[in-house]
Formats: C-alpha cells, sequence, structure tokens
C-alpha cells in the first residue's frame, strides 16, 4: 500500500463524507487561481496545511515529503522564467524584465494549488471519491479509466519492487558501477513487465466477465451541512483576508 494510500485510509475525517473534503478543496483551489498570488497563495497553503496535519490528523513528515516531490519540479523550472539566454552574439544569459516575479508568482500560485490536491488526497481514499464523482456527472467511462489507471500505478510498483529484490539478491547494488547497470536493466525491462502484468489484469476481468463497466463502490452516507458550511466559508475567509491584507499593503 503506498504512503499516501495508507494516510487516506488512516487520517482522522477518512470517514467523513467526500463532498465535505472535496467542497474546502476546490473552494480553496479557486481562490489561489483567481486571486493574486500575494497573499492569496501563501494564506491557502497554511490554510490547507492545518486542515491536513491538525484537523485529519496526517503527520507534518507526510504531507511535507508529498508536497517535496512537486516543489522540486516547480523550483526546476523556475529560472526558466526568470533567465533569459541570447545566443545572437555569443552566450549572454540575463535576467528578464520582471522576471523574477514572475517566477516567484508561479511557484507560489502551483504550490498553493498542489496544497489543495495534496489535502484531498491525503484525507479521500480514491474509492469514496467514485461515487460522489458519479453523483457529480463525470462519465462513467472517465471514472472507470481513473480507477484502472490507480489500480495499475499499484501494478507498476509491484514490478519495480520485485525486480530491484531480485537484483539486490544477485549483488547488483554491489558498487556504484554495478548500481548504475543495474538501475539501467531495471528501466529497461519495467515498462515490459507493466504492460504484460496490466494485459493479464484485463484477460482475468474479461474472465470474470466484465466486459463492459466495472463495478464500482456505492455510497450511502449523507454529508453533514454544517460541515458543507464551514467547508464553503473557508475559502471565503480566505479570500477576504487576502484583498483585506492587499489593501492594507
Amino acid at each position: 500500500m503506498l504512503a499516501i494510500d495508507r494516510h487516506a485510509w488512516t487520517n482522522r475525517w477518512h470517514d467523513l463524507h467526500p463532498l465535505e473534503k472535496l467542497l474546502p478543496a476546490l473552494g480553496m483551489l479557486l481562490v489561489t487561481l483567481v486571486l493574486p498570488p500575494w497573499p492569496a497563495a501563501p494564506l491557502s497553503i497554511a490554510a490547507m496545511l492545518a486542515l491536513t496535519i491538525l484537523g485529519a490528523g496526517v503527520p507534518a513528515g507526510a504531507v511535507l515529503g508529498t508536497l517535496a516531490v512537486p516543489l522540486g519540479f516547480l523550483l526546476t523550472g523556475a529560472p526558466v522564467l526568470a533567465l533569459a539566454v541570447d545566443v545572437s552574439d555569443g552566450l549572454h544569459v540575463g535576467l528578464v524584465p520582471g522576471g523574477l516575479e514572475a517566477a516567484a508568482a508561479v511557484t507560489l500560485r502551483s504550490l498553493a494549488a498542489t496544497s489543495c490536491l495534496v489535502f484531498l488526497i491525503l484525507t479521500t481514499p480514491v474509492a469514496d471519491l467514485m461515487p460522489l464523482l458519479g453523483r457529480l456527472g463525470v462519465p462513467r467511462l472517465v471514472r472507470d479509466l481513473m480507477l484502472l489507471t490507480y489500480r495499475l500505478i499499484f501494478v507498476f510498483l509491484d514490478c519495480a519492487a520485485t525486480g530491484r529484490q531480485a537484483q539486490i539478491g544477485r549483488l547488483g547494488y554491489d558498487g556504484p558501477r554495478r548500481s548504475l547497470r543495474s538501475a539501467g536493466w531495471l528501466a529497461g525491462s519495467l515498462f515490459q513487465r507493466s504492460l504484460a502484468r496490466g494485459r493479464r489484469l484485463e484477460i482475468g476481468m474479461a474472465a470474470r466477465g466484465l466486459g463492459g463497466d466495472l463495478p464500482q463502490p456505492a455510497d450511502e452516507r449523507v454529508p453533514s451541512a454544517w460541515r458543507l458550511l464551514a467547508g464553503a466559508a473557508l475559502p471565503l475567509g480566505i479570500a477576504s483576508a487576502a484583498l483585506l491584507v492587499r489593501r492594507g499593503g
């Protein structure tokens, strides 16, 4: 089980209705997209972290670790927005006018939007989201593809773990040179193995008579009215605070 999946099933809010968590996540995402990144983005990040860590009880290390991966991509891509390369008369690298501000704004806004998604995935199991997406009108085909993709992620990771364990048993990671070569072999064979496992999964599903739609869990829970109100009030409060701070500054 992935760490993200484990936290989604074991946090304090895992049994709440998914709409009660989806509403504040989408509301805060809208706030980060519509309002200027300063100060709306830092306020959104703080609110999402507080809900995830203090509210749902997800360990802070897990939350920050989940955010660290997309943050690495953002920090890697930010210099592209701030720097300009001129090769017309030799190689010249310089700052684009306003590039630093644009890079900071994009990074801050993206990180705030990512924190909304991290809150949702660390507090809500995927199986809970499928019935809700069905009620919201998401087509069945899209939901089936989401479930299959989710399942194939586990197939891919299982293939990677099995292959690496076999390589370790043959001393494939004894030294930097062997480690590099083993990692290359593992990467090269992983795609083929995953396709083969996925093909066997498809054959197994067809053998059980699943030639059409995938069976999806039903959810008879009713969302709490006051929790929905609180989930709607949070983005409005953050947006109001951001506008007040901006006018005051």
